[in-house]
């Protein structure tokens, strides 16, 4: 795991300082190693911050040069099965000068170009200069596990693993994008492309570029080219029979954990005692045998949200080396100044708080953790995707608008789930039930609020042409997995990870996975009410059933209560006239009508407020940025 950077500039405008200090910012994401290279022209420019995982030595460290002396690369991530690649090399007769992941992309590369993309299983974002063409190549992996962002202009194109180092090089012209805040209001994160600056963007997932340095940006975007789609891997028929799904997924299971347990320094997982988290660690413990492995959670002092007890359950069943942090409200308070810095961009998803404590915690014992990231999306794990199944009823449309009107005369419980009725228009169904699962803002809302409320969600509702035709529940899924997963979950878990130069590992998004469960029929996912049944059937050969008869309850902060007690200060300063009318994007009357009703009783609107508060806090951190 590690960060990198780099430039093409036309014009020679960027200096090697200023590729140097970027590079620095990302300190955290590879404390191991670092370096750089920079083309004869000085046109171009890589960086790359090492923290080492696999072949620990300096023959290593990066940028990489091909054996041929023609490549260099800058690599983020891990190819998990790069032995078997290594042995595909060899039967060639290309042997490789050292143990790494990252020469096996590189002489893959120059054997087979861009066609070698599709070969790698893991997660990755890399670049690779051609010193001889003059072409520097981008890749993103699969999933989109790995961050990678780009900024580019008439004479600039800059690419970095966080925003904070493009910005440091492309300050000045680097804007508010008003376009993105919409979106944030609605879901809480910012989707792909987008990001919060002008002429910035989220590089797509399963996506890579190739890019002349001695030509022109004009028209760069449509240069990107996909080497996988989700939509190209499904079948027109599903797979039901449940004899044959469950051996095809254990057996898939078994390899994924079994490559991703694969290291040169101390690894473990992160269980918080749930299905997803619980299972990853039963197979890498059956994997491990007599070698314990090493398990990490948190107790939050809040009895609503310690799950403590179950974690420890699945510990103790494991016999893993099982390490239980108690946290105090107090320390995860002392995390609040680090959201904003972390995160580069208005990002809402809370529980990136006790993620920061655990990954932090961790730390102290492994420089690897696998977690269980993936399950709810791939396997139907939501609330919120019966809702889909519901809102898809002809009666439920008929009746909707008299169902909303009542459930505003009910209590809270009543009247939050009455805004799921109260989509503005049924293209938009998908991000509409997302959001109100969230609390967050309908489109009528957002329309409201905003003083120019110049927004468009169709895009990310339009879903691509598929090979069957899917379930109400089965198009919620497929939207998660391709916006709220990538741009919220992976980047919540990245980032609170990376600040503690803690690598974490999702075996569920093996993409082969991935491509099973999209085709798995969707009874055995959903089968008579229970949720994730396919997968909690694997679980259950492992674990005993009794540890997970519970409801599901997510990694969370009792976030509607700190916003009237310990986080108050927080509410009170970033919905105050002052800050709101500074910035002007939202109008502060509907901001003081909210406020009133949170705090006259109506608990469920603390999400709509703490999108208020992140946008404001961002906005006041970066006042030098302008709309």
């Amino acid at each position: 795991m590690c960060g990198i950077a780099g430039y093409i500039s036309l014009n020679n405008s960027i200096a090697s300082t200023q590729l140097k200090a970027a590079s620095n910012l990302l300190h955290y994401r590879g404390p191991d190693a670092e370096g750089f290279y920079y083309s004869p022209d000085n046109k171009v420019g890589l960086a790359h911050r090492r923290l080492s995982i696999i072949d620990l030595s300096s023959s290593a460290n990066q940028p990489m040069f091909s054996a041929n002396g023609r490549y260099c690369i800058i690599f983020n991530g891990e190819i998990y099965n790069f032995k078997e690649l290594t042995q595909q090399l060899n039967n060639k007769g290309i042997f490789l000068k050292t143990k790494s992941d990252t020469e096996v992309i590189l002489e893959l590369f120059v054997q087979e170009g861009t066609a070698s993309f599709s070969k790698l299983n893991g997660m990755f974002t890399f670049a690779i200069f051609d010193i001889q063409e003059n072409i520097l190549t981008l890749c993103r992996d699969h999933v989109g596990i790995k961050p990678l962002f780009y900024y580019f202009d008439d004479q600039n194109f800059v690419f970095a693993s966080e925003l904070k180092a493009i910005k440091s090089i492309m300050r000045e012209k680097m804007g508010v994008n008003a376009t993105a805040i919409p979106y944030f209001l609605h879901l809480g994160f910012i989707p792909q492309p987008l990001t919060i600056y002008t002429n910035t963007y989220k590089f797509p997932a399963a996506n890579f570029i190739q890019i002349k340095t001695t030509g022109s940006f004009k028209d760069l975007q449509q240069h990107i080219r996909s080497f996988w789609k989700l939509e190209d891997a499904l079948k027109p028929a599903t797979l039901k029979d449940k004899a044959i799904a469950k051996k095809e997924l254990n057996d898939l299971l078994f390899d994924s954990v079994a490559k991703q347990l694969i290291s040169d320094v101390p690894i473990g997982t992160f269980l918080s005692g749930g299905v997803d988290s619980s299972l990853v660690t039963a197979i890498a413990a059956n994997i491990s045998g007599s070698n314990k492995v090493k398990t990490f959670s948190i107790a939050i002092d809040d009895g609503k949200f310690n799950e403590s007890k179950f974690s420890q359950a699945v510990a103790q069943q494991l016999q893993t080396e099982h390490h239980e942090f108690k946290v105090k409200e107090k320390e995860v308070m002392s995390l609040v100044d680090k959201l904003i810095p972390a995160y580069d961009e208005p990002f809402a998803d809370s529980s990136a708080f006790p993620t920061m404590l655990v990954s932090h915690l961790a730390k102290q014992y492994v420089t690897v953790a696998l977690s269980g990231d993936g399950g709810d999306e791939l396997f139907h794990g939501y609330g919120m995707y019966n809702w889909a199944k519901r809102l898809s009823n002809p009666l439920t449309t008929l009746y909707r608008k008299p169902l909303f009107a009542a459930s505003q005369f009910m209590p809270n419980k009543y009247r939050r789930a009455g805004n799921m009725f109260a989509y503005q228009k049924k293209q938009n169904q998908i991000s509409h039930i997302f959001s109100q699962e969230q609390y967050f803002f309908r489109e009528q809302e957002i329309s409201a609020l905003l003083i120019n409320p110049q927004f468009d969600f169709d895009p990310i509702n339009q879903l691509p042409v598929m090979a069957r035709k899917l379930s109400a529940i089965e198009r919620q899924s497929f939207w998660d997995f391709n916006y709220y997963l990538k741009d919220d979950l992976l980047v919540k878990v990245d980032r609170a990870s990376m600040q503690y130069s803690l690598e974490s590992r999702v075996p569920l998004l093996d993409f082969r996975l991935v491509e099973f469960a999209y085709n798995l029929d969707e009874s055995l996912k959903i089968n008579n009410g229970t949720m994730k049944y396919l997968l909690k059937e694997v679980l259950y050969d492992y674990l005993p059933k009794t540890i997970f008869e519970r409801p599901k309850w997510g990694f969370s902060i009792p976030l509607s209560k700190w916003l009237k007690t310990d986080l108050k200060y927080l509410l009170d300063k970033y919905t105050s006239k002052e800050v709101v009318e500074r910035h002007n994007v939202v109008n502060f009357g509907a901001v003081k009508t909210l406020k009133k009703q949170y705090e006259e009783g109506q608990d469920y609107l603390y999400n709509r407020l703490w999108l208020i508060i992140v946008l404001h806090w961002w906005l006041e951190e970066n006042r030098n940025a302008s709309l």
